[in-house]
């Protein structure tokens, strides 16, 4: 058996230790809007589940359509933010512009929507639309520091 009690725990005598400090450093300096990945990840989840949850799925099948794709796409932008946030946080504009169109599409994709199906995609709009810029500001704050 190999006699390893010389080991070290840590690794400030690895030759490379400044170099993937300075990496770790780099990525995760633009994880300060990592308290915004969770509720963005829930709110696309949500959407995508609203038509069932508000019960409209019989009477706006094109909503419910709509809403099952728009909000998987936003639980697919909140994981690329949490795995590759570096390259993802360009998309937190388009973030913003998907929560303005959520909150107009029950008029253009649904067909006399009623009260419920309104105020959930208003709701849920403006939610994402303000993760969107909390996202973006932090990604200029981030850029601005580099």
């Amino acid at each position: 058996m190999a006699d390893i009690s010389h080991a070290r725990s840590d690794l400030t005598g690895h030759p490379d230790a400044m170099e993937m400090r300075a990496r770790y450093d780099r990525v995760l300096g633009g994880r300060d809007v990592a308290l915004v990945d969770g509720p963005v990840f829930l709110a696309g989840l949500y959407l995508a589940c609203s038509p069932w949850i508000v019960h409209f799925t019989a009477n706006q099948p094109a909503l419910t359509v709509h809403n099952l794709i728009i909000g998987g796409a936003i639980a697919v932008m909140a994981l690329g933010f949490t795995m590759a946030p570096e390259r993802m946080y360009g998309l937190s504009w388009a973030m913003c512009a998907i929560g303005a169109w959520l909150v107009v599409s029950s008029w253009i994709a649904g067909t006399n929507p009623d009260a419920g199906v309104i105020w959930n995609n208003v709701v849920v709009g403006a939610v994402v639309f303000c993760m969107g810029l909390a996202c973006a500001a932090t990604a200029m704050r981030v850029k601005k520091r580099a």
